[in-house]
């Protein structure tokens, strides 16, 4: 039985966002993640999450200047000291939030440097970070994203991702696998969930192509977590989702799992 959090960067938007932990509850969540908390105090965050009753599952590190094109520095030469301070705030917000698990958004490439360099970029940072997200209980997450929506993200295949993890050997590194983005990049869904099952730390599901709720496009979320039951995969299943209406109107693909 998968175990769902709401994104509350994409879900429950009607109302605002210290609001959306107690509306995620009310419609059946147990968990939630969001991508950027960091415009709120961190208090206030515990507070709504404690007063709803559920758990912050995910977040992501700072992403850079956002408004000028950043999409995480993860991977980014030369702005290493940038990205070992977002991790420290990040950090002290997993710990105030109890949050077991941090993705490290590596960012988008200059067209003039190999990929390669940028990988080696995310490995160093990668190394540096991870003693002390482990001595604080926290997870790592590494996701592949799509550069349909993203063009010139860095990491953008499983095998990439895959292979970073492995250089860095690091044991609080794991395979954060978005099924939208790799079903864009790569499709092969239940091959690859075979094949990682056992590095996959983290899931997130929305609909193909226009990600909007799990139950409309092409892929087949209910032999996907069928598939997942049978590997045992007991880890939370993050709902990034874009509504097509209001949020409440489309969780009737999730009713038939809150049984």
């Amino acid at each position: 039985m998968p175990r769902f959090a709401a994104n509350l960067s994409m879900l429950f938007t009607e109302v605002p966002f210290l609001e959306r932990f107690a509306a995620a509850r009310e419609a059946g969540f147990k968990g939630v993640e969001f991508q950027f908390p960091y415009e709120f105090l961190k208090e206030d965050i515990a507070k709504a999450r404690e007063d709803a009753g559920v758990d912050i599952v995910l977040f992501n590190t700072p992403a850079g200047d956002w408004s000028r094109g950043d999409r995480g520095i993860g991977a980014l030469p030369g702005r290493e000291a940038e990205f070992e301070r977002g991790f420290r705030t990040a950090m002290d917000f997993a710990a105030a939030l109890d949050c077991p698990r941090l993705h490290v958004m590596a960012g988008i490439a200059p067209v003039t440097l190999d990929e390669r360099v940028h990988h080696s970029a995310l490995e160093g940072n990668l190394r540096r970070i991870a003693p002390h997200a482990e001595r604080g209980g926290v997870t790592l997450m590494v996701e592949p994203i799509n550069t349909r929506d993203m063009p010139g993200y860095v990491v953008n295949k499983t095998e990439q991702a895959i292979r970073i993890m492995d250089n860095v050997q690091a044991n609080n590194l794991a395979l954060q696998l978005d099924i939208y983005h790799r079903q864009i990049m790569q499709g092969d869904l239940m091959a690859t969930i075979e094949r990682h099952i056992g590095v996959i730390g983290h899931i997130q599901i929305a609909g193909v192509p226009g990600r909007n709720e799990p139950d409309t496009g092409e892929v087949n979320y209910h032999a996907l977590f069928d598939r997942l039951d049978r590997l045992g995969y007991d880890g939370w299943v993050g709902c990034e989702y874009l509504p097509r209406d209001d949020t409440w109107s489309g969780l009737d693909w999730m009713k038939s799992y809150l049984k």
